[in-house]
């Protein structure tokens, strides 16, 4: 008899944090770009007992991420797709984060909905980022939420000659998985299924590492250190939020996004942090 199956996309640390929570008793299609992140996870969770299948993705391809749902449907029931990956501000040009972090995050919404188990869910890993910028104009949400993903990359806002910087690639990015998240709830709703969208903060993983010890490192601690909890969270508390929401207690939320950043964004708005652009 086959297990039922959770797909996580993307092996860092709130992914594989995730997959140790959500992956007992069920089969793990771990995938993500890198071969060598990719196997020493997968060995990590099986070390621990767990059934583990790997993939290599990129979801800035659509054939990649369509060949992953098929091998996840032919594993067993999809009863929950996880999508963690993307690229920072320090580590992609503007052209890879908009590809890998807007494109990307739509495409395996289009692509799992074609698979996902009635009463099953998806969660995105998105960023408090995606609440930094001053509100867009109504006419660009929609777009942002609406456009069929493959004319995402051609919308004039997202023209290079509109985003000056990555850092504005990437809030603009995040900004664009909420509001697809509210989209898609329509569409898996249509099959029974949740859709939602973690946006956490500063989250201690190799990539948050790579940021902090960055050029851009002191716009990190400058977030921690006004922040109302003064500190940044292990992946495991992100684990435990999107346990709940990909779990039966939160059955009726979808279209959702929950804000874990330690307060770093109600600084911002109390005026202890710039706003960043």
């Amino acid at each position: 008899m086959k297990k039922d199956v959770i797909v996580i996309i993307g092996a860092g640390g709130i992914g594989i944090a995730i997959a140790r929570r959500q992956g007992v008793g069920k089969t793990v299609l771990l995938a993500d770009y890198s071969e060598k992140t990719l196997q020493a996870a997968a060995q990590d969770l099986r070390g621990a007992s767990y059934t583990v299948e790997t993939q290599l993705v990129d979801v800035s391809d659509r054939a990649s991420v369509a060949k992953l749902a098929a091998h996840a449907a032919s594993l067993g029931a999809v009863v929950q797709v996880v999508n963690t990956a993307g690229v920072s501000p320090n580590m992609a040009p503007v052209d890879r984060i908009l590809a890998v972090d807007l494109y990307g995050s739509a495409v395996v919404f289009d692509e799992f909905e074609r698979v996902i188990a009635p009463g099953g869910s998806g969660l995105l890993i998105s960023s408090m980022a995606g609440h930094m910028m001053p509100a867009l104009p109504p006419e660009q949400d929609q777009a942002l939420a609406h456009t069929p993903t493959e004319e995402l990359l051609k919308l004039p806002m997202l023209q290079a000659d509109k985003i000056p910087n990555t850092l504005v690639a990437y809030m603009l990015s995040k900004r664009a998985n909420i509001l697809r998240v509210q989209a898609s709830a329509m569409t898996w709703g249509a099959r029974g299924a949740r859709v939602n969208c973690i946006s956490p903060g500063i989250i201690v993983t190799p990539l948050a590492r790579h940021e902090l010890e960055s050029e851009i490192g002191h716009i990190y601690q400058a977030m921690v250190e006004a922040s109302p909890s003064k500190r940044m969270a292990p992946p495991d508390e992100i684990a435990t939020a999107a346990s709940f929401l990909l779990g039966p207690d939160a059955g009726f939320i979808t279209g959702s996004d929950l804000l874990i950043d330690g307060g770093v964004i109600a600084a911002m708005r109390a005026g202890k942090l710039p706003t960043p652009g």
